[in-house]
């Protein structure tokens, strides 16, 4: 489960605040989340994974508390607990596709790279049409590709939660839907808990829940300025 409890965020020296009373998602549940660019969707997702600590409030992942953790058990929770897919991917360029799946068991010492976990890499990556092209760089890949290496490095470690930031943005039709359904297939096996950022409405069917974090966001702001005027309690969401 992931638990959100009187959340209040703020970039320094920016006017973009995010407030979120309570929001709550349940173990397994499949989470859309939508909204025009800048209202907070990448924000929220890296406060759930630790990257980013709420100025006040509480963010609670898998029966831990991500924002009172210090900042090397916070990286270590993330990379052993959570899979991350990137906008941007985050690839390292100086190392091949299988290398960079494997990455998260490079950098945190509490994961056991196995003849196992190698070979469950190269069929992740098999299922996703990189089965050719393991020994190469992001840079002789296209970003379809590169963004599918992303996905395969999320899903390595079988976490618990899956954080994905628009992971069919550079994907040909075709390659979105078989991909998802991996995602989906994979995080329904696992009982993984699903949280994708996305701006394409034609994926949003194959979601148990769906969030329009912008209509979220101006509903708490209203609603705080009510409960500020009637001295009442935030609304849960």
């Amino acid at each position: 489960m992931i638990q959100i409890e009187d959340l209040k965020f703020q970039y320094p020296r920016a006017e973009f605040t995010l407030r979120l009373p309570q929001l709550v998602i349940e173990s397994g549940q499949r989470v859309a989340i939508v909204g025009p660019s800048g209202c907070g969707k990448t924000t929220l997702l890296n406060l759930i994974s630790g990257i980013t600590l709420p100025r006040v409030g509480t963010v609670t992942v898998c029966g831990e508390e991500v924002s009172a953790m210090s900042d090397a058990s916070r990286r270590n929770f993330r990379i052993a607990k959570i899979g991350m897919v990137f906008q941007q991917f985050e690839l390292v360029e100086y190392l091949d596709v299988l290398s960079n799946i494997l990455l998260p068991f490079s950098i945190n010492s509490t994961l056991s790279k196995s003849s196992e976990v190698r070979c469950r890499a190269i069929e992740f990556a098999e299922a996703m049409g990189l089965k050719e092209k393991l020994a190469r760089r992001p840079a002789q890949l296209s970003q379809g590709e590169q963004q599918r290496v992303a996905i395969c490095r999320a899903l390595i470690t079988e976490p618990g939660v899956v954080l994905a930031d628009e992971p069919t943005g550079n994907l040909d039709p075709e390659n979105k839907r078989r991909i998802l359904d991996l995602i989906f297939q994979l995080a329904e096996k696992q009982n993984q808990t699903l949280i994708v950022v996305t701006h394409d409405m034609g994926i949003l069917s194959g979601f148990d829940r769906v969030i329009d974090f912008e209509e979220m966001r101006f509903s708490n702001t209203d609603k705080e300025s009510s409960d500020a005027a009637h001295g009442a309690v935030g609304e849960q969401i």
